[in-house]
């Protein structure tokens, strides 16, 4: 058995002490280690943006970090952005404004797009679409995606949310 190192992991406002061996991901210590399968894998290089989420409130590709790399952040996934059984208005804007097809890429999407407005929450259709262009989608096309950043950005401002 190979050597292990005991972590804790800040996930949704959780710690959870879990046992890794120092190569594992942390988007596979998220899927494996504590059960949250809205992290999604896909190319496992970086690239495709399906892994995406949230460290210390920054947009960060989990399939490129080690999970004790991940000790002493902060980490969002997709389970913990909504409040209760209440969806964030980015998953509300994409619900409603058809972002999503098949939905492989929507959390690391949502994700996304929040920390796009994070750091400008008046974004034009341009500005979204260069932000967000190392999140790959398949099936959009990407301009219901663009819709859905857009809406959620207007949606949050008029409710005083911050992303």
């Amino acid at each position: 058995m190979a050597e292990t190192i005991t972590v804790v992991l800040d996930v949704n406002g959780v710690g959870k002490e879990i046992s890794v061996e120092p190569r594992k991901t942390l988007a596979d210590a998220i899927r494996e280690d504590l059960g949250l399968t809205g992290t999604h894998l896909g190319c496992e290089h970086g690239v495709c943006g399906a892994c995406t989420v949230l460290m210390d409130g920054e947009m960060v590709r989990s399939c490129l970090l080690f999970a004790v790399q991940g000790a002493g952040a902060e980490i969002t996934t997709i389970e913990g952005i909504g409040d209760g059984g209440e969806l964030h208005p980015m998953q509300r804007a994409f619900s409603e404004y058809h972002g999503l097809q098949c939905g492989f890429c929507t959390p690391g999407m949502i994700l996304a797009g929040i920390d796009v407005l994070r750091r400008n929450p008046d974004p034009g259709p341009q500005e979204i679409r260069e932000e967000m262009g190392g999140n790959i989608c398949r099936c959009t096309g990407y301009q219901k995606i663009v819709e859905s950043v857009q809406a959620a950005a207007a949606e949050m401002s008029k409710e005083g949310v911050s992303a």
